[in-house]
């Protein structure tokens, strides 16, 4: 699988990301509640770009398959996803109006733009690496954090959170995802062996920063 291989190219960053303390606190119940608000608040606006990523890949898509899947997201994103982050950030006291006020942090601009860049400027094969580690890790952190003991479920603020990325729906999405890069890098040349390729180089770069963006993405969130 490509993206296993990407991540084992990048072990220092990856365990920063999937481990890093905004998670820690998510799991422990111990999150400062205006670093969570802060933090919806950010990831409605990611989600806006996330959907326009999506869209980029629909432009960028070459084979029917992947045209049907990165339409159904876009959909999926703006009809379905972002109208539970904001019934969802209600309940957290954030309005529709606050969140589509936003004023977009620095850590949101340049990860969010970067993803868009490599989007543009290479082809859906480098668009889907920029992306994978949103759209494969929160699946990857959702699994660990409920397989370890230390997190607290009981009374936990944040359980909701918890169990949507490590629920069925998420883990099954992010399959289809990871399903979708292994794909697409076969026409490309690019399987097997996936480190003897001319590309590979040039992926685990772009994976490697969208992957240190991640980690400013938590950093940004412990300090609203």
């Amino acid at each position: 699988m490509l993206f296993e291989a990407l991540k084992a190219e990048c072990p220092q960053e990856w365990e920063g990301y999937v481990t890093h303390p905004f998670v820690r606190q998510l799991a422990a119940g111990r999150l400062p509640e205006s670093c969570f608000r802060h933090y919806l608040k950010q990831d409605y606006v990611f989600l806006l770009h996330y959907a326009r990523a999506y869209a980029l890949a629909v432009v960028k898509s070459d084979a029917v398959e992947d045209l049907k899947q990165s339409a159904a997201l876009v959909d999926l994103l703006l009809n379905t996803e972002v109208p539970l982050h904001l019934k969802f950030s209600a309940r957290w006291g954030l309005s529709e109006s606050e969140l589509a006020a936003t004023p977009e942090a620095d850590a949101n601009r340049l990860y969010t733009r970067y993803v868009l860049d490599r989007g543009m400027s290479g082809d859906l094969l480098d668009l889907l690496v920029a992306l994978a580690p949103c759209a494969l890790g929160y699946a990857e952190i959702g699994r660990r954090l409920m397989a370890d003991p230390d997190t607290r479920l009981e009374g936990n603020p944040y359980r909701e959170w918890l169990e949507l990325y490590a629920g069925t729906e998420f883990q099954e999405g992010a399959a289809v995802a990871a399903t979708q890069l292994d794909r697409v890098a076969a026409r490309r040349g690019i399987e097997g062996e996936v480190t003897r390729s001319g590309r590979w180089p040039d992926l685990v770069a772009t994976f490697r920063t969208a992957t240190r963006l991640e980690i400013g993405f938590w950093e940004m969130g412990l300090n609203p």
